[in-house]
């Protein structure tokens, strides 16, 4: 996936956390996200499938 599609997933509204970058559909925090990362969590525990 291109640095562009992925930058495409992340979204704003006001209405959702506080108008916080989210990736689309998901609700999660991309600041949530990134520090559960920099932790050595992997994607797959983070979003289990």
């Amino acid at each position: 996936m291109s640095e562009r599609e992925l930058l495409s997933r992340i979204t704003r509204d006001p209405n959702i956390c506080h108008g916080k970058p989210v990736i689309r559909g998901l609700r999660y925090p991309v600041s949530t996200l990134l520090e559960l990362l920099a932790s050595g969590m992997t994607p797959e525990e983070i979003l289990p499938v």
